[in-house]
């Protein structure tokens, strides 16, 4: 069942990169803070709702147990909703997501595994793919912005410090996707649920420091209504995270780069609904990625 976990993660949180990226407003210097806020608040209700409807004695401490885990990828969410003001999706997305390679090397490094012939090469496929789809995409707008074919928006110029951002969250989500795979599969140090609910309940009590600091330090307006794009992202996050925990658990070291292919679905839709271009070169690397997803669930069922 990972590999439906890991494939449903990585499809659920590609929705989340389009609003994430329709709800990034590069004019409103507190854009990524209101999204946290969105996150926590629909995480904090899934996490109590969840916890009624199973009827699960959660313990309080958890939070502090999985924290390490939490503030990692807390930190490099935050992180990358800062980078999308100023870089397009199409980049931003590959360039993150190579994070799953981070903790596959990782995890090759300080635990031993044995995969097969059919997993290395969906594992090698999936990563190189992804990578690939990042260096295309920004030789393209390169060249594009050097011929005078398009002109950019400013928010979408590719700056030291734009491109900074992605790769900031490549290397902090990696570390934390490592931390995940250690807690929930090399030691099983905390169950499914409870990483489930120490999250989303760590992220909610984030979202509500965001808030504060937004109206009582800041003192900007905040309208649940008018930030439904940003809703709409939290619930597809929250949904990925959903069913991540559930494919981390099993099989941490082939589930993290199939669940950083997300980055593929991000692309369609950006494609789709914002209008970003893709070449006939990336067209070609998501099929190969595809081929590499594919290889993991025949891999799967052997």
């Amino acid at each position: 069942m990972w590999f439906i976990f890991a494939l449903l993660t990585a499809m659920a949180w590609g929705g989340a990169d389009l609003f994430y990226k329709k709800g990034s407003d590069s004019s409103d210097r507190f854009s990524h803070i209101k999204i946290v806020i969105m996150v926590g608040l629909v995480m904090g209700v899934h996490a109590v709702s969840y916890l009624l409807l199973k009827g699960i004695a959660f313990d309080p401490a958890d939070m502090i147990r999985y924290l390490p885990v939490s503030a990692l990828y807390i930190l490099s969410m935050t992180i990358g909703y800062i980078g999308l003001r100023y870089i397009e999706l199409s980049i931003a997305s590959p360039v993150q997501n190579s994070s799953g390679a981070v903790t596959t090397i990782l995890l090759f490094l300080f635990f031993t595994h044995s995969l097969g012939a059919l997993e290395i090469i969906g594992i090698t496929i999936i990563t190189a793919g992804v990578v690939g789809i990042a260096i295309l995409e920004k030789r393209a707008e390169r060249a594009a912005l050097q011929t005078g074919a398009i002109q950019f928006d400013k928010k979408y110029q590719i700056g030291v410090m734009a491109i900074l951002f992605p790769i900031l969250y490549c290397l902090i989500d990696g570390l934390g996707t490592f931390a995940d795979a250690i807690y929930l599969d090399e030691w099983s140090l905390i169950g499914e649920d409870s990483a489930l609910l120490a999250y989303e309940f760590t992220f909610f009590l984030c979202a509500l420091v965001a808030w504060v600091y937004l109206r009582g330090i800041k003192k900007q307006p905040f309208n649940l209504f008018r930030e439904r794009v940003k809703g709409a992202a939290a619930v597809f996050e929250t949904i990925g995270q959903f069913f991540y925990v559930f494919a981390m658990s099993s099989n941490a070291i082939i589930a993290a780069p199939l669940i950083a292919s997300y980055s593929i679905f991000s692309i369609l839709l950006s494609r789709l609904f914002l209008k970003e271009r893709l070449g006939r070169g990336q067209y070609a690397l998501i099929v190969i990625v595809i081929l590499g997803i594919a290889l993991l669930g025949i891999a799967d069922e052997l």
